[in-house]
């Protein structure tokens, strides 16, 4: 896939950084947006940026980038109490013009603290999360078994293609078993009716997201990606609403025939809270929508570049990494963030970051690719080093260079659950990458996506053990 220890995303050549950048000056960026956006160079564009201008300018969009582990701290260290994600109107448009009220991704302000504090404590405090670890291994068994399945109908007998696929079945499961208190069934030999359409939806509003975010309002009926946004979300709230609705049935029949409700989560929201049905089907869709693709992303990096490099630098030593496997995930969410760029508006004072005084309102945008791969902070950047996290170094890496889920209160509500359902998956198998893959590259689509299908091979850690 990519020389040994080598990082799969190293530097293009400068001439390609800048014919991509004269093409989003042109009417190319005008007429394939979309396109342009989840070009492989665009994460490569904030260091290429960064190199010319600084660790911390003013970009295109009016926005303040920040592109250093120390001015992203500067920053997050001063953020309001009720911090603000930024621009979400692409996402609120919708909700607005469907009649479905905010979640945890698109509610500001008081109203979104209030959220918060309800959400988390069915889900982010450790305790609570760990409550879902036998409803996560039985999901996981399950993949397992599917994965087996999948192992057997090739043609070596341990291979699986489209591998992100499959992530999104078993992370849709995941986070369905959890929020709906119920298995969907995802991981069967036949999938149920819908399943692929919601996750193809998924994708579909990822993809076209980020040219409704930046093409003017006045061209959505002019070009087609503002209905293909329009119809992704509806893939994804009609899929959502129906299992809501087949779980506030059921509640509802536990009332009429006096039986005990009982449940963890939805239940708890529709039971024992004031949350409107319309703010409800918001609230469940995004977090469905979070539980499946953020874990999908991590699902599809972690294994893939884990694998080629122990296979290719040293294929002895998985024994040998097992123990640490917390940082070698790290070190691969170091090198991919889930979520290439995020941003902040610090909208009660005004703010003062690298010397320089900012007015409130004024929206910062983090560069998290550059950020990671700040030379300065990271030596090697574009080399994948796990051993660059242990923790009895002499030092160790900015805290701030890597934030995977986010940092203080509006940090991922979901981290536990994810993590759980990582590391759950990855302890079981020894992957391997495909020979016949090429060279691994990223797109980005909101969230950092490999470009092409990843095909794996999945070798059975307890198979290998007893052999």
């Amino acid at each position: 896939m990519c020389p040994p220890g080598s990082h799969p995303l190293s530097p293009p050549s400068r001439k390609n950084l800048e014919a991509w950048r004269t093409s989003l000056m042109s009417f190319d960026f005008f007429f394939f947006p979309s396109l342009l956006l989840s070009h492989s160079l665009y994460v490569h564009a904030q260091i290429y940026e960064k190199q010319q201008y600084g660790p911390i300018y003013r970009d295109g969009l009016k926005s303040v980038s920040v592109s250093s582990p120390k001015l992203l701290e500067e920053v997050l260290r001063k953020d309001d109490k009720f911090p603000s994600r930024g621009d979400m109107s692409a996402w609120k448009d919708y909700r607005d013009m469907k009649g479905f009220g905010y979640g945890p991704f698109t509610e500001e302000g008081e109203r979104w603290y209030s959220l918060r504090q309800l959400l988390n404590k069915r889900m982010l405090h450790l305790k609570s999360s760990l409550q879902y670890g036998g409803t996560i291994n039985e999901v996981v068994r399950d993949f397992t078994k599917r994965i087996q399945y999948l192992c057997q109908c090739s043609p070596t007998g341990d291979r699986v293609t489209d591998v992100a696929n499959e992530l999104y079945l078993f992370s849709l499961e995941s986070i369905a078993s959890i929020l709906f208190e119920a298995r969907l069934g995802c991981l069967e030999k036949d999938i149920p009716a819908g399943t692929q359409d919601f996750i193809n939806a998924i994708t579909q509003m990822f993809k076209n997201n980020p040219a409704v975010f930046i093409a003017p309002k006045w061209s959505h009926n002019l070009l087609p990606y503002w209905r293909r946004y329009i119809a992704g979300w509806d893939g994804i709230f009609t899929f959502a609403k129906g299992l809501i609705d087949k779980k506030l049935e059921a509640i509802q029949q536990c009332v009429e025939t006096s039986l005990d409700v009982q449940g963890e989560y939805l239940t708890y929201l529709l039971s024992n809270t004031d949350m409107s049905m319309k703010d409800v089907y918001g609230t469940i869709t995004e977090l469905l929508l979070a539980g499946v693709d953020t874990v999908n992303m991590m699902g599809r990096w972690v294994p893939s570049i884990f694998s080629a490099y122990f296979t290719k630098k040293c294929p002895h030593s998985y024994q040998q990494i097992r123990a640490p496997l917390l940082w070698c995930c790290g070190e691969v969410l170091w090198m991919y963030p889930v979520v290439p760029v995020n941003g902040r508006v610090v909208s009660e004072n005004s703010i003062s970051v690298g010397g320089y005084q900012f007015p409130k309102k004024t929206p910062f945008l983090f560069c998290h690719y550059a950020i990671s791969h700040d030379e300065d902070t990271f030596p090697e950047p574009f080399t994948f080093k796990p051993e660059r996290w242990l923790r009895d170094e002499n030092s160790l890496p900015a805290a701030f260079g890597s934030l995977p889920f986010g940092f203080g209160v509006r940090s991922c509500v979901g981290r536990r659950i994810a993590e759980l359902e990582m590391y759950m998956l990855i302890r079981q198998y020894e992957i391997k990458p495909d020979p016949a893959m090429g060279e691994l590259r990223a797109l980005t689509r909101t969230v950092l996506i490999p470009e092409q299908p990843i095909n794996l091979h999945f070798v059975d850690r307890r198979c290998d053990n007893a052999a």
